[in-house]
């Protein structure tokens, strides 16, 4: 199921719906923006909390998942460690795919 939800993830960052990068994502869920937020597991302690105290406070789901590395194959980049979808109907595929696989911590 991890493998559907980083195809998914490719397939949504190829649609213009993923932001990446700490400032654009954190802009993205201030205004309301974003569907769903990924962290990779590999992330800072201290970036895996300020994500889950933004993302509670503004009513995103967020989900820590991969790899850094992992994440930035998925969408043809570099290295990210934090992933914004801003397509309700992505968002709620990858939560999908997400909530089948055991390795995935999800918090609300």
């Amino acid at each position: 199921m991890a493998n559907k939800a980083l195809s998914s993830l490719g397939m949504a960052m190829r649609a213009g719906k993923v932001v990446t990068g700490d400032d654009t994502v954190l802009r993205t869920v201030r205004q309301g923006k974003a569907a769903l937020v990924l962290v990779a597991a590999d992330a800072s302690g201290n970036t895996r909390k300020k994500y889950r105290d933004k993302c509670s406070s503004y009513g995103v789901f967020m989900a820590e998942a991969f790899s850094r590395e992992t994440l930035g194959h998925a969408l043809g980049k570099e290295e990210r460690v934090v992933v914004a979808i801003t397509d309700r109907g992505f968002a709620d595929m990858i939560r999908g795919h997400l909530s089948q696989n055991t390795e995935v911590e999800n918090i609300d």
